[in-house]
């Protein structure tokens, strides 16, 4: 079940919304708790016994580990715990990649032999509620707060199914109170703010991405080899703003969710594609990934504080591509993560230094154009369609073209830029705030729901007519 769906939108999430208000206090996690085990089911009955069971393990390692007196055996039972966790992950999502490149390997060398090996399906959101878990538990080793009396409050803040299947990933001791007690945040107030923002979000995912990904989809299904430049051009731009829309719609939808029930997530998209560097870029880009990858990746590799620039470089670099690797299991999410932390190692050696000097325009054109050569090989995951893809993007000939790209293309292409780079502007900078992070009044809620009502029913009118509706991030 994904939140763009008829079945999400019409009745599941009227239904928990309405129990959940409908049970006393004490019984309002238990709500939540099987509302959560249902969404997850509705789409992977055989994988919610693998969240459950691996739950189970962890808060029960975890409260033994916090219980060890001695340093070394406190390290040996994290280095168990996360062992479990990373080895699930990579057993779902990596071991048919690497069954198919030692296949590869042995072909190469002239071998008739292979491995032979039934392919995985990779459980629907175990890269997200993986990383949760190791949160937790390093958390508690490094004693930033105590480890829970309660089982069922960490399957809850695991399992909560706004963040479960894309997040945005939340550390443990940012959801500790809420998970105890929200009551004071459970208001009309936060209940119509959090419809508004799940009205916009799904918006963003239906009126725009699913738009553009028709195109994009049209586009990259073609003959690379004879494709024409301009045509190519657009492929990659729909693609550009497809994710963004998508993903940044599916957080805005989470978010808007969790409110509507006392939780408070933290942001997870702001506005990425006015970034002035690849730099800023990955702080305004899936925001609570960059967190998780500083605090529980680069800082243990030594972050800021190693000795000498090379190390500091390699360090960027390792955690970008840690950060592709995470995205999937293929050498074009590999490539995409070292592209991008390739260009981390030119700005702190040069570049940011150029983009302060030619000023702010010339600098968000730059990074937004080398963001969207980085989609390619995120795209393409084959890094020879990838590569042939990128060489039809600057031969300059004419070529096949696709037959969607009419005015209406045109139109929504529009959009989405305006949508995308609405802040540059001080009007779209004051209405962000004004929607998402301002105080309400009674006139702007009146104006704000109205808008919200109107987004949704054509929301739920495009999802019935279009039969398109993807989710890129529900395979990671």
């Amino acid at each position: 079940m994904v939140f763009s769906s008829i079945l999400f939108v019409l009745f599941f999430l009227p239904a928990f919304i309405l129990a959940y208000y409908a049970v006393p206090k004490k019984l309002k996690n238990i709500v939540i708790l099987l509302g959560s085990i249902v969404f997850y089911s509705w789409g992977a009955p055989k994988f919610i016994f693998v969240i459950l069971g691996t739950t189970f393990l962890d808060f029960h390692l975890v409260r033994w580990m916090s219980q060890m007196k001695k340093p070394l055996h406190r390290r040996l039972m994290l280095a168990f715990s996360v062992s479990i966790n990373l080895g699930l992950l990579c057993y779902f999502k990596y071991s048919n990649f690497f069954i198919e490149n030692v296949n590869a390997v042995l072909s190469l060398l002239g071998s008739e032999q292979h491995i032979h090996w039934t392919k995985l399906v990779l459980p629907i959101g175990i890269s997200f509620y993986t990383f949760e878990t190791i949160t937790y538990v390093v958390d508690v080793y490094r004693k930033v707060h105590k480890p829970l009396d309660n089982f069922w409050s960490y399957q809850l803040y695991i399992i909560l199914f706004p963040k479960l299947i894309a997040g945005p990933i939340v550390r443990y001791h940012d959801l500790a109170d809420q998970i105890d007690d929200r009551s004071q945040y459970e208001t009309i107030d936060n209940i119509l703010i959090g419809f508004y923002r799940f009205a916009i979000g799904l918006a963003k995912k239906v009126l725009i991405a699913n738009q553009m990904g028709l195109y994009a989809d049209e586009i990259f299904a073609m003959n690379y080899a004879g494709l024409g430049t301009y045509t190519a051009w657009l492929g990659i731009l729909a693609y550009t703003f497809q994710i963004y829309f998508d993903f940044s719609g599916y957080s805005d939808m989470a978010i808007g969710i969790a409110k509507m029930i006392g939780f408070r997530f933290p942001e997870n998209f702001n506005n990425p594609y006015v970034s002035q560097s690849i730099t800023e870029f990955w702080r305004r880009w899936h925001i609570t990934l960059g967190a998780w990858m500083k605090n529980y990746l680069y800082i243990p590799l030594g972050g800021n504080r190693v000795k000498t620039k090379g190390r500091l470089y390699f360090n960027l670099w390792l955690v970008f591509l840690a950060s592709g690797l995470w995205h999937g299991a293929s050498w074009g999410f590999i490539l995409w993560g070292a592209y991008h932390g390739l260009f981390l190692v030119l700005e702190r050696g040069f570049l940011l230094k150029v983009y302060e000097k030619i000023g702010r325009l010339p600098s968000m054109l730059i990074t937004f154009f080398f963001v969207m050569i980085g989609w390619v090989f995120f795209r393409v995951e084959h890094i020879k369609d990838a590569f042939l893809y990128l060489k039809r993007l600057f031969v300059f000939e004419r070529g096949m073209t696709s037959d969607l790209i009419d005015s209406e293309f045109y139109f929504y292409l529009i959009v989405a830029i305006f949508f995308a780079f609405i802040t540059c502007l001080k009007f779209g900078l004051k209405w962000q705030n004004a929607i998402f992070f301002d105080s309400y009044t009674n006139k702007r809620h009146i104006t704000v729901f109205i808008l919200a009502l109107v987004l949704l029913i054509l929301s739920i009118s495009s999802i019935a007519a279009l039969g398109f509706n993807p989710f890129i991030y529900f395979r990671f």
